[in-house]
């Protein structure tokens, strides 16, 4: 038994030998350029060119803008190196590499929308790619027809009877590196912007990637597209953009239009304002006394001031009070914090309750409008609500929402009173059942106990609510449970965990 294992095993390194004999042999023989007929190739695994596709990147997301490319055709990649910036209608997403290659082609250019699901970008895996990545993030192969194979399994690239071609593909590829080379952006960055900046530069209709930035590694500014606006006009006189023209009276005696595309934020609006509104909405109003709230927190202020350390907060506004009051409140009437859906087998309408209190909070940002969510606030304190305000709102500010930050709602706070407006009829968010607006707080005259004038601190909480599975009653008791709150704003000290 022993000695026919070993003679097999001589007999296929003999195999082996003669093998690697005669490919040297046709080597030499055909001036040392391999003959195709002998399928010396690289193995499959090795080298896979497939169509990566763009995989969800939030909740309802079906396509997003290509803000910038981080590489370019035949430029190596790492894994989890960055590929590309991607808006998906709210937030600014980099997408990365989930393994080694080479990039082969680029489906869309900055600026396109891109679907989710579908290819954009082919890159030729090189090992270290399992199957469950290669099928979960390629495009299947189409089916091959063996009428395509060259004959002789010729290679594509090797013209039939003479040597491969690709000494002049090299060559070909060298005389187009200068213009890649003058296509390259001056820095990684360079074509970065926010959301405002890029709006900017459309409005003013300017190519963004032709603007030198001066900004963290070269990010284009406000301000260079100012300069670069005023130094184009300067060189070249050139009317002003018509949709930013607006013609004095007097001007013309013709009215006239332009044409304003919607940005990605107000498309978003659009369409997500147009599905709630074909929810039934009811308003309850209340006016609330902020005149005890004001003390409390001018007193922790104080502490604040005197305690904070750099890069902590060191004040305190009333949102993270009211906040916290909503959350309180929905733990006596859970079905605030439920959504309404459709049960999948008797096609009925029902109530999901959820235990999270995962309440959003309106935003205005040079963007337009943004919901970031505050995620579990039953589990936090005042402070910790303030500090991950702060936290979302410089995001806002700068456009780096992720969509985990701005999914995930179970009932929103709006503030328009930081802009002036007392009462507001706010909308519903889609998977909502209620929605808070809170106005502006004012100072009025007032009777006390004692039937003296006094000066009160006051500010109007408008409801909402989906009238198809939360009746007025409802509404008013969880609102005073709130207004209670508020106005007492120790009582939050008894539901310390």
């Amino acid at each position: 038994m022993f000695l026919q294992r070993s003679s097999r095993v001589i007999r296929r390194q003999w195999c082996l030998y003669q093998g690697l004999y005669r490919t040297a042999t046709d080597f030499r023989s055909h001036g040392g350029v391999y003959a195709a007929s002998r399928n010396f190739h690289t193995t499959r695994s090795m080298q896979v060119v497939k169509p990566v596709l763009l995989a969800d990147i939030g909740e309802g997301i079906v396509e997003c803008e290509i803000i910038q490319w981080f590489v370019e055709p035949e430029a190596r990649v790492e894994e989890f190196s960055p590929l590309c910036e991607v808006q998906s209608d709210k937030a600014s997403v980099e997408i990365t590499s989930r393994f080694s290659g080479v990039v082969k082609k680029l489906h869309y250019e900055a600026g396109e929308m891109a679907k989710v699901g579908k290819p954009f970008v082919d890159i030729d895996i090189q090992g270290g790619a399992s199957k469950e990545d290669l099928d979960a993030l390629t495009a299947p192969e189409p089916p091959k027809d063996d009428t395509s194979k060259s004959p002789n399994n010729i290679s594509p690239n090797q013209a039939p009877g003479g040597p491969s071609t690709g000494g002049e593909a090299v060559d070909t590829t060298r005389s187009k590196e200068p213009n890649l080379q003058s296509q390259r952006p001056k820095g990684k960055y360079a074509s970065l912007a926010t959301p405002a900046v890029r709006h900017l530069s459309k409005e003013l209709n300017v190519d963004i990637t032709e603007i030198q930035g001066t900004g963290k590694d070269g990010r284009v500014l406000k301000e260079d597209i100012y300069r670069f606006v005023e130094a184009k006009k300067s060189a070249i006189p050139t009317a002003p953009p018509t949709n930013s023209y607006i013609p004095a009276p007097g001007d013309t005696e013709k009215q006239t239009e332009s044409i304003v595309q919607l940005t990605n934020t107000q498309h978003q609006m659009f369409k997500s304002m147009t599905r709630s509104l074909t929810i039934p909405h009811f308003l309850y109003a209340d006016e609330v006394d902020f005149s005890h709230l004001v003390q409390l927190r001018q007193r922790l202020n104080k502490v604040l001031a005197q305690s904070a350390k750099e890069g902590e907060i060191s004040k305190l506004s009333y949102l993270p009070f009211i906040v916290k009051a909503v959350s309180l409140a929905l733990y006596q009437y859970p079905i605030l914090n439920a959504r309404v859906d459709v049960d999948a087998q008797t096609s009925k309408p029902i109530l999901v309750h959820r235990n999270q209190h995962n309440i959003g909070v309106a935003m205005d940002t040079p963007s337009g409008l943004l919901v970031p969510v505050i995620k579990n606030v039953g589990a936090k304190n005042v402070l910790s609500i303030a500090k991950e305000l702060a936290y979302l709102q410089s995001q806002a500010f700068a456009g780096k929402l992720s969509p985990q930050e701005l999914s995930g709602g179970t009932i929103t706070v709006s503030n328009i009173g930081n802009i002036g407006g007392t009462y507001v009829s706010p909308v519903i968010v889609e998977k909502e059942v209620a929605i808070l607006g809170i106005g502006r707080m004012r100072t009025i005259p007032a009777f006390d106990e004692q039937d003296r004038v006094t000066k009160k601190q006051v500010c109007n909480f408008s409801w909402c609510a989906d009238h198809r599975v939360v009746d007025g009653a409802t509404m008013a008791r969880a609102a005073e449970v709130v207004r209670k709150i508020v106005e007492e704003p120790d009582v939050m000290i008894l539901h310390l965990r």
